[in-house]
């Protein structure tokens, strides 16, 4: 073998040698489903089963500790050398072998139940409270839990957390919502939403839900929507200087394969529309740390609507984290370097709110 093939194949090694390594650091997550029976909507639609996907890391006698994701992901979005390389290892805030992290996929995404499973448009318009009421009785009556260590989200699953908060105050420990706000959906991040909906049912090959194929505009509407609200103003800037750079970013994003299915995109970005946890603030009983991005493009701090409602709050504070070349507007958060060692901060100092020995049933 020549030298530059023996250096290519040690290279090649090494770097399969680092990715296990980097896997072993926490354990395999362990898939599951669970089935919950009549579960009504907000709407009064009743499905007689629906079905709720999941993952979990680490021993079930461990703290539990739930994470939810944002719009259109699943559980699998958290297991990035940038997520559960920062959190789940040996010594890291959410050591797998002394929590068990449960990755629920929310309704209508991952493989839990959705509207492309056969249903299309009759599936329930769910909203943020179904999904959450479904995360509590998957982690109750499927899982077993009766207390949590910490519910932390990100992005939808942020606003999912300030629900939860307020819904079950005395179902946790400690409350971390993520680029997020417990204010109504409003402003720029609804009237983009909007616009994204309007462009896919505007389509005339979306043809009200009954398509062959996926509508051409599902994948300009989500590459807009993308660009337009995540990313962060000075990385695009270092990223695409010129336009010749601008146009290249943009061609690699639209050749990419659209975000599943048209369906299955349109209730997930839509069942935000009713998002409004500002009523019930001085419900939350957990300590609570809101993390948000300087250069957070859905949820801007110049408006100071956090601040303020974090005001009602009573163990509530916020971290900002600053704007750089090195942060991703709303998408900042999906890197936990920038929090974890507030989170661990908060993990270390919260009071645990239950006496209880053992947690689960």
């Amino acid at each position: 073998m020549n030298p530059v093939c023996i250096r290519a194949a040690g290279a090649l090694a090494f770097a399969l040698l680092s990715a296990v390594a980097s896997a072993a650091d926490y354990p395999a997550p362990k898939e599951g489903d669970w089935v919950a029976r009549d579960f009504r909507f907000h709407t009064g639609e009743v499905m007689p089963e629906l079905r709720l996907h999941y993952r979990t890391l680490g021993d079930p006698s461990g703290e539990p500790a739930l994470l939810l994701h944002g719009t259109g992901g699943s559980g699998a979005n958290f297991l990035t050398p940038g997520f559960a390389g920062e959190l789940f290892g040996s010594g890291q805030p959410l050591d797998a072998s002394k929590y068990f992290v449960v990755l629920p996929d929310a309704i209508g995404t991952g493989k839990s139940a959705k509207p492309s499973d056969g249903l299309r448009t009759k599936f329930p318009k769910y909203n943020y409270d179904d999904m959450v009421e479904a995360q509590y009785r998957l982690v109750t009556e499927g899982l077993g839990i009766r207390h949590l260590r910490l519910v932390l989200g990100n992005s939808m699953g942020g606003m999912h957390t300030w629900l939860w908060g307020e819904k079950y105050p005395g179902f946790m420990d400690a409350l971390v919502p993520m680029a997020s706000q417990p204010t109504p959906m409003a402003s720029r991040n609804w009237m983009l939403r909007r616009m994204m909906l309007e462009t896919i049912r505007s389509d005339p090959e979306w043809n009200n839900g009954n398509y062959a194929t996926q509508p051409p505009s599902l994948r300009l509407a989500s590459v807009f929507f993308a660009i337009a609200t995540s990313g962060g103003t000075l990385a695009y800037q270092k990223m695409a200087p010129t336009r010749e750079q601008a146009d290249k970013l943009v061609d690699e994003r639209l050749a990419a394969a659209p975000p599943g299915d048209a369906n299955d995109f349109l209730y997930q970005w839509e069942s935000s529309r009713d998002y409004d946890p500002s009523a019930g603030l001085e419900r939350i009983e957990a300590a609570l740390l809101a993390i948000n991005s300087a250069d957070d493009e859905r949820n801007p701090p110049e408006t100071g609507i956090t601040e303020r409602a974090l005001k009602r709050v009573k163990n509530g504070r916020l971290y900002l984290i600053p704007a750089s070349e090195d942060t991703r507007g709303h998408a900042t958060t999906g890197t936990a370097k920038f929090w974890s060692q507030q989170l661990q901060q908060l993990l270390q100092t919260a009071p645990r709110r239950t006496t209880e020995n053992a947690r689960r049933q």
